[in-house]
């Protein structure tokens, strides 16, 4: 009965998934099977053939390894390793390459052979690529073919660098990468211009060969590719798809990269559900949603047809469940973000007292405030809260060379219009000039040049919070060590980040705290700058201030809360939108084109007032009021 439930459950799914609590314990079953395989192998005085992948994907596997073999005496003595790809052209010293890679997070620390590693080798002149291809393919096969094959999956649904279009039983070969796959490998180059435009890849009909094929993802952010590659149809646009033809593979994925399968999205269509109330919520406004229906006019029959008739029987009359679900949405509407003065608050999302709240707006980048949570900002401020702004990092990393250079230039001349010196400036403008003309891809800047970038960043976030009417000793950068750490080395400790963050957060003793709450990316600065406050907190969480502090949640530039749950939304007017506007204008290094744009080409301020719309264009077709925009939220609850 029990596998008859799992695969109805799972009946959309057109291979075999298996889903972790998360990333640690999937990657560490993973090396455990890799593991085994090696023992089975050498106890047969057999070796193992093993195709790598590169990326952040396996890199808690390579790690569980490491271990395996310093704790557990795991060999790799008998073990030949082929790995999926390389960029080209590319230098196997320089810090992009997969040669680097594999070397840092796995063969300087096992005792594998230097003659059993085999990595495309991006050095080659471009007309010996074709050749040195075919001889990657017999050696795999001279081997016997591989036993293993692990592999992560791009945006685009690329396997190795199998872009979309490649053919199902290509081979080994010098292919030219997206545009997609391009931008997401720009932070490790400095700027997508600076990412190779190809790279030799192994082929699909060459991964289809391996004995066993596993393939990983992890975090949210490759949840929507993940259910294209499991539930849609074949397709050489999506190349993860044609892993549906093998017999041999398994997708090993924690729960958030998971969240899109049906079984996990949208339960009610595979099988019966406990019903809760977040669930309920959630399906009813999917349901809404689907059919195209203001909440309240949702019937029996629009349960009935779309899975739903389980929670018809055992919740209705549906009608009283529309109420319900209507009344929720409703209730987290309002126009007082810090609650509403001598109001019965209820049915409302924030507590009417204290009537003055103490407010800490975190900034994990300075304009993240103005771009993300601006019109609430801006409310808060002109409903009397006692607003304080942090800013966690510098964000020196987002300012172009030019603009730094300029602004060394205007301070020179302000300088000589003063009939000041001017030497010691001159010196130092003219060193980074000459640093920036001769920088390599992802370069660390000097110190100076990095002032100078952190400096136009304090400043337009000066400007953004006064704008917003912040007083400048309400205004607060904490320019967290770890930002700059993090560029030079891997493992960084974040206990002065932490320390420094406590002191603010025991200073002001927040009533409310807003934070950045994007958790897609579990290596980006937000979620990082997010985890340093909620250890700070729950340090502090024996001080009596804390008892009464809530924590609100907001999205980053990119992506905003699903509706089912955002708990809060605060409707911004026509003119209030403009105000927000306006704030953003103030990060001018950031406007036109920044230097990490992400996917989307529009400004920022664009962004930020489409999605706010969006938002509110959301709650209108639920059959809520309809405003210019919202910002939501999501309450947050320690531990």
């Amino acid at each position: 009965m029990a596998r008859l439930n799992l695969l109805e459950e799972t009946r959309y799914e057109k291979l075999p998934v298996t889903v972790f609590a998360d990333k640690n314990e999937a990657s560490v079953q993973v090396a455990k099977r890799i593991a085994e395989l090696i023992a089975a192998k050498s106890a047969k005085g057999e070796k193992t053939i093993l195709g790598l992948a590169t990326g952040a994907t396996p890199v808690k596997v390579y790690a569980e390894l490491v271990r395996l073999h310093r704790e557990e005496g795991l060999s790799f003595a008998n073990v030949i390793t082929f790995n999926l790809d390389e960029y080209f052209p590319m230098k196997p010293t320089a810090a992009q390459s997969y040669v680097t890679f594999m070397n840092e997070n796995l063969f300087n620390h096992i005792d594998i052979p230097k003659e059993s590693i085999n990595i495309p080798n991006g050095t080659l002149p471009q007309e010996e690529v074709a050749a040195f291809c075919l001889e990657y393919e017999k050696k795999i096969s001279s081997y016997g073919g591989l036993d293993l094959q692990i592999l992560g999956i791009g945006r685009t649904g690329h396997i190795g660098f199998n872009e979309p279009g490649s053919a199902p039983n290509s081979g080994t070969r010098l292919v030219t990468l997206d545009d997609l796959t391009r931008r997401d490998a720009s932070h490790d180059f400095g700027g997508k211009e600076n990412v190779p435009v190809k790279a030799i890849t192994m082929g699909i009909g060459t991964i289809f060969k391996a004995r066993e094929i596993i393939l990983m993802a992890w975090n949210y952010k490759k949840a929507s590719i993940i259910k294209k590659a499991v539930e849609g149809e074949i397709s050489s646009d999506v190349p993860a798809t044609y892993l549906q033809l093998s017999e041999n593979v398994e997708f090993v994925l924690d729960e958030e990269a998971a969240a899109q399968l049906t079984r996990f999205n949208t339960p009610w269509l595979v099988k019966d559900c406990v019903w809760t109330e977040r669930l309920i919520k959630k399906a009813v406004i999917w349901l809404a949603t689907t059919v195209n229906k203001p909440v309240l006019k949702l019937t029996e029959e629009d349960y009935n047809n779309h899975g739903m008739a389980q929670l018809a029987t055992e919740k209705g009359p549906v009608y009283n469940i529309n109420i319900d679900i209507f009344n929720q949405v409703q209730h987290t509407i309002t126009g007082w973000p810090g609650g509403k003065p001598n109001a019965d608050d209820s049915q409302r999302p924030e507590r009417a007292e204290p009537a003055k709240k103490r407010v800490i707006v975190f900034s994990p980048h300075p304009d993240d405030d103005v771009i993300s949570v601006g019109g609430t900002f801006i409310r808060l401020v002109d409903q009397g809260h006692d607003v304080h702004v942090a800013y966690q990092t510098s964000g020196n990393n987002a300012v172009w060379d030019d603009d730094a250079l300029r602004y060394l230039e205007f301070a020179i001349d302000f300088a000589k219009s003063q009939h000041q010196e001017v030497a010691q400036l001159e010196a130092l403008y003219h060193n980074m000039r000459a640093f920036s003309q001769s920088k390599h891809p992802n370069q660390d800047d000097p110190q100076e040049l990095k002032t100078v970038k952190g400096l136009i960043r304090k400043g337009e976030a000066i400007a953004g919070a006064r704008f917003a009417g912040v007083p400048d000793d309400h205004i607060h950068f904490l320019d967290l060590p770890f930002y700059d750490r993090l560029k030079m080395q891997k493992n960084v400790s974040f206990e002065d980040d932490i320390k420094e963050t406590m002191a603010l957060l025991s200073a002001i003793k927040p009533h409310q705290v807003f934070a950045a709450g994007d958790f897609a990316d579990p290596h980006g600065t937000h979620k990082i700058c997010f985890d340093i406050m909620i250890e700070a907190l729950n340090r502090l969480k024996n001080e009596e201030w804390t008892k009464d502090c809530w924590i609100w949640l907001y999205r980053g530039a990119w992506h905003e809360f699903e509706t089912y749950e955002i708990e809060m939304a605060v409707p911004l007017s026509p003119q209030e939108v403009i105000r927000k506007r306006l704030a953003i204008y103030k990060h001018q290094s950031q406007k036109d084109l920044p230097v990490f744009p992400g996917d989307d080409a529009r400004e920022f301020w664009v962004r930020a007032e489409d999605r706010n719309r969006e938002t509110a264009c959301a709650y209108d077709k639920l059959g809520m009021a309809e405003y210019e925009a919202m910002e939501a939220f999501v309450r947050y609850k320690l531990n």
